[in-house]
């Protein structure tokens, strides 16, 4: 049976195995509720790179090679690698910082954030709100008419390929030269599922994510746009299975204060997470999506990762990132330079006429 891309059926695969491997991984040794984070996982690698100087926040994990490459292999195999650019670069790369930006004040990207609330932690719910209202006034815009470059336009296989193929190389090198990447022996770093393990998770998420288009915020967008469930049942999905897996393994434990991962601070949870929905918008995907899409062959994801790693970077020296006590003063102020970001792009980008 030949599925096509975006089946009913891979929305759903896609969804369980976000939820049941991102529970999992957790169980297996990766930080609590976080089995999956683009945005920590994203921090880990600046950290790993040297673009930070806190080594606990220091670790190329596998399960972020793993979406690439399985993205990259399936398209590949399924003759649909065409690499392809056409948006705007600078933007999209300032893009990618902000979605860190939102994401670590948060303390965690749209996928923990499903995976905290599947683990019980109810502060996720003011993300939520803050993600689906950053993506209604995204849509809004966008139905507004925005140029925001032409997407479609082909690029060389080479131009495609250099991103797929750094990050499979990156985790080669780390594996045959251990110590050429930094590896944090103290707090996230140091929790960390088998390699094996978290590689396989990874590639098997990332080649059900390349075929079936699956996007956390893409899920409030098709609803806003086209009143389009298809997605959002996936999303329903990974909420579902995250929580039964928590609920068998003794991870669920259902309450707001001291959990994991997480602060208290609801306000700026939902307001960092309006960020993140807003710029995913004009960026064409959620962190998630951006590393599918990457391992495509779209220039312009890989882009927006190359300022994700940016930001992975500056959250962590620039004092950004929220502590469990809550968001600092200087991740208050760069989130509220990444909303005037968001809405000044919106601004210079409508259609004349």
């Amino acid at each position: 049976m030949k599925w096509a891309r975006g089946d009913g059926l891979l929305i759903a695969a896609s969804g369980l195995s976000l939820g049941i491997f991102g529970a999992a991984l957790a169980f297996w040794g990766n930080p609590a509720n976080s089995g999956i984070c683009i945005s920590c996982f994203m921090e880990n690698l600046a950290g790993g790179l040297g673009l930070h100087g806190n080594s606990r926040m220091a670790y190329l994990r596998p399960e972020l090679v793993g979406f690439v490459a399985g993205a990259f292999l399936m398209a590949l195999a399924g003759r649909e690698f065409r690499p392809r650019a056409g948006r705007l670069p600078v933007q999209g790369f300032i893009l990618g910082v902000f979605l860190i930006v939102g994401s670590s004040v948060f303390m965690g990207c749209p996928i923990k954030m499903m995976l905290r609330l599947g683990a019980g932690d109810t502060s996720a719910l003011a993300g939520i709100a803050g993600l689906a209202a950053g993506v209604f006034v995204g849509v809004r815009f966008l139905r507004s008419g925005l140029d925001l470059g032409d997407e479609t336009a082909p690029s060389s296989k080479l131009q495609g390929m250099i991103f797929p193929l750094l990050f499979i190389g990156l985790f080669l090198v780390s594996i045959a030269a251990p110590g050429t990447l930094i590896r944090g022996v103290t707090g996230p770093a140091s929790q960390a599922a088998p390699v094996v393990v978290s590689l396989t998770a990874g590639l098997v998420i990332g080649v059900l994510a390349q075929r079936s288009r699956f996007c956390v915020t893409g899920s409030f967008s098709n609803l806003f746009l086209a009143r389009d469930t298809s997605l959002l049942k996936g999303l329903v999905l990974l909420l579902a299975s995250a929580t039964a897996v928590n609920i068998y393994l003794g991870l669920f434990r259902l309450g707001m204060m001291d959990q994991p991962g997480s602060h208290p601070d609801h306000l700026w949870n939902a307001i960092s997470m309006l960020l993140v929905g807003f710029a995913s918008v004009l960026a064409g995907g959620c962190p998630f999506r951006q590393l599918v899409l990457a391992g495509e062959g779209t220039v312009d994801a890989s882009v927006v990762i190359a300022g994700m790693l940016m930001g992975g970077g500056i959250v962590h020296q620039w004092q950004i990132s929220s502590t469990s006590a809550g968001p600092t003063p200087a991740g208050k102020l760069a989130v509220i330079l990444g909303l005037a970001y968001c809405f000044a792009m919106v601004r210079f980008s409508r259609r004349e006429g």
